[in-house]
């Protein structure tokens, strides 16, 4: 009797920790896979198309292309800074000017994740932005701070600005939170 029930909480923890691994296989092959098909939708945007869909029940679409040279970043940005749109890479917030149309454009994204990098960056370092027309719209960032999540005024920054927003701190062992990590960065 005591055998069978060792034999049972034994496979009972190699079916858990089966599960546990399928599911974290999972999570990377998704995120593997999206990255091919959003490359896909960004190579069709840059050829004309117009909101072309990364997979056929998203509700969002490239809209540029977002690159660090200097931390090796290069994510497509999408359309909308919703929770379904920032699993997949930085998102436009709705609200502040398409990337090349001036005004102070606003992206946000996942701060364990795409926006990661925004920890490391530094005054002068060059930001790009790369257009659906494949014009290349170099920036120099400016200014680094925390902010508290209610306070929208560096979105409404006049001017000409790029303006990428993250979760703070970067460290957090939970999602969210009360502060915002705002690197802005200006035309060169």
């Amino acid at each position: 009797m005591r055998t069978r029930w060792r034999y049972a909480v034994c496979l009972g923890l190699l079916l858990l920790g089966a599960a546990c691994l399928a599911r974290g296989g999972w999570i990377f092959g998704k995120a593997a896979v999206a990255q091919v098909l959003l490359r896909r939708a960004w190579s069709a945007t840059r050829a004309g198309d117009a909101r072309v869909r990364p997979w056929p029940w998203a509700d969002t679409w490239p809209v540029a292309r977002l690159l660090s040279p200097a931390r090796h970043v290069d994510l497509v940005v999408l359309e909308g800074a919703t929770g379904s749109s920032t699993a997949f890479g930085p998102g436009h917030i709705l609200g502040t000017p398409l990337p090349g149309t001036g005004g102070n454009v606003a992206l946000a994204a996942h701060r364990d994740t795409h926006f990661r990098f925004l920890r490391d960056v530094t005054p002068g370092e060059a930001l790009y932005v790369e257009l659906p027309d494949g014009r290349v719209q170099r920036y120099a960032v400016q200014s680094a701070r925390v902010v508290d999540e209610r306070d929208t005024r560096l979105l409404q920054t006049p001017g000409t600005w790029l303006t990428l927003v993250t979760c703070y701190p970067f460290d957090a062992a939970v999602p969210g939170g009360p502060l915002r990590y705002v690197v802005q960065a200006r035309p060169t």
